[in-house]
């Protein structure tokens, strides 16, 4: 008998399924930044250009917290973070300055990027975390915080 472990899911044969995990995902990054100390301001703000998986205040730093959310069902949390690669930054970039500019607070609250990775391990009873804050800088002409 062998003891090899099952193939990685394919989530492109199954939509819904990746779909059910992302949502499951964000559900438990939302649960662990609050339990972190973020106040939730927002989940999935979506327009027509892109979307911001989580918007969150940071009340030590007096800060908006863009999240992005990545998970895997494997044990390997670098392949969520490696994918927040220079073009995904940029899209998260000019999604925040929209969100931020039609909510007036462009140029009067600081932010920033946090990436956070969630590991599913098939045998595991609890996700894993891995919170990345201050991931990047904003990218591309939009930048609008340091």
């Amino acid at each position: 008998m062998s003891h090899e472990p099952p193939p990685p899911v394919s989530f492109s044969r199954w939509p819904w399924w990746r779909r059910w995990f992302g949502d499951r995902s964000e559900r438990a990054a939302a649960t662990f930044l609050a339990k972190s100390g973020l106040q939730i301001l927002a989940r999935n703000i979506s327009d027509r250009h892109g979307e911001l998986d989580i918007i969150a205040w940071d009340r030590r730093t007096q800060e908006i917290v863009i999240v992005e959310v990545r998970s895997t069902a494997s044990n390997d949390l670098h392949r969520p973070l490696d994918s927040v690669n220079f073009t995904k930054q940029k899209k998260l970039t000019e999604a925040a300055v929209r969100y931020l500019a039609r909510r007036r607070l462009l140029g009067k609250v600081n932010a920033r990027f946090d990436v956070l990775a969630i590991s599913w391990p098939p045998a595991a009873s609890e996700p894993v975390y891995h919170h990345v804050r201050h991931a990047f800088e904003a990218v591309g002409r939009h930048q609008m915080w340091h």
